[in-house]
């Protein structure tokens, strides 16, 4: 028999061929069919994920949970109480008398620019208290300079002349904010005095402000047990995380710059840098090049990630089948529907977030097309199939 005899006799079986190897999803592609992940066709002991719609109550519940920043953790908005003397502290006291003759000034001192005594600057001790002549042992720690000097004119006042009394800390060792990482002057810097009002901000300028570009930059601040981190732009961009500051307060600056990946049919598959404190999808896609024309299923564009179990119960998912703190979710948004653009604009990316955009039905036909020509041409390529290029269109199913 003659090759091209042998060819038409081998076609039927082709064909069934064909249909098999379709059903069975078996081309090579560069990711999952497109009714694969609707209809969770998952591989065995492949984990288990929710596959959610993107549509405008999706996107308001996404919203709603936001990283709240800063201003979520430390929701105290009034500004930082006067600063207070703590062990350790060096404390300057200089006394004053109406005139001379009194407890301090002798009456021989005559007249001079001002009647005043300084004491010799002391530490507060490990009790709290410093030591006043004739007013013995006050109590500093824990207390303000208007505190004390209340204090210290209340033992004298019976004794000295109109006595009056400034108290003034020589040296600050306690009531720090230490700002440490990748700033110009880490260190531990005393926290300002009263009505000054310092915030975030203005501690890391202290410190000579940050090293790196300010969208890779992250600013972390831990109070009291409790901790919190925002993007450096975003302390610019939301004031409202811009706190104020607070004695022993410690704010950890770094670098990390946030990524994404993307793989199928967008113009390029891999890791890709944000650039910015913050993008949205669209602009993930766009970074990623888009999608192929030709190639890409608009319809099934899959924004892969792990939500909180929060979030998740809210999206609709039964989470009692999930033991972790964070649910496996896909979110799906057809951009063959104009109002699809819309939404991604809405969605903001997070860091480690894949892209996936699956390949459309004619080009898994095509491949496979390009498959059987090869197969055909070891038997004498007497055939030329791109004539049946419809016909395997149309009779190929490709999903399950």
């Amino acid at each position: 028999m003659h090759s091209f005899a042998k060819t038409y006799v081998l076609m039927p079986a082709l064909l069934a061929a064909a249909l098999a190897l379709g059903a069975c999803s078996t081309n090579p592609g560069s990711g999952p069919l497109t009714d694969d992940v609707n209809n969770k066709i998952q591989t065995e002991n492949a984990p288990a994920y929710e596959l959610v719609p993107l549509n405008p109550a999706t996107v308001n519940i996404l919203h709603t949970h936001e990283p709240k920043g800063l201003a979520g953790v430390f929701t105290d908005r009034r500004p930082p109480a006067s600063i207070v003397f703590g062990i350790g502290d060096v404390v300057s006291v200089t006394i004053f008398e109406a005139a001379a003759g009194g407890l301090f000034i002798p009456a021989e001192a005559g007249v001079r620019p001002g009647n005043y005594v300084t004491i010799p600057d002391q530490s507060v001790d490990n009790d709290g208290f410093i030591t006043v002549p004739y007013a013995g042992q006050i109590k500093a720690a824990g207390r303000t300079a208007v505190e004390i000097q209340r204090s210290i004119i209340e033992k004298i006042g019976n004794r000295a002349i109109e006595p009056q009394a400034v108290v003034a800390m020589s040296s600050q060792r306690t009531q720090l904010i230490s700002v440490l990482g990748e700033v110009n002057s880490p260190a531990r810097y005393p926290a300002s005095a009263a009505g000054a009002k310092d915030r975030v901000l203005d501690a890391i300028t202290r410190a000579g402000g940050i090293k790196g570009q300010g969208f890779e930059t992250w600013v972390m601040l831990e109070r009291g047990g409790k901790r919190a981190t925002v993007p450096f732009e975003n302390l610019v961009m939301a004031p409202e995380n811009n706190v104020y500051v607070r004695p022993d307060d410690s704010i950890y600056v770094y670098r990390e710059q946030q990524k994404f990946m993307a793989f199928g049919g967008s113009g390029q598959s891999g890791e890709f840098n944000f650039d910015a404190w913050r993008i949205n999808l669209a602009e993930a896609v766009g970074k990623a090049g888009g999608l192929l024309d030709g190639q890409a299923d608009p319809s099934a564009v899959y924004l892969y990630r792990r939500e909180p179990r929060q979030v998740a119960a809210q999206l609709g998912i039964d989470v009692s089948k999930y033991t972790s703190e964070t649910i496996p979710v896909i979110f799906n948004v057809n951009l063959r529907d104009p109002g699809g653009f819309f939404l991604t604009t809405k969605v903001m990316m997070k860091n480690g977030d894949i892209i996936y955009v699956s390949n459309s039905r004619n080009v898994e036909v095509a491949k496979f097309l390009n498959y059987l020509r090869v197969i055909m041409a070891t038997g004498g390529d007497a055939v030329n199939l791109s004539n049946d290029a419809l016909i395997f269109r149309n009779n190929i199913k490709l999903a399950p």
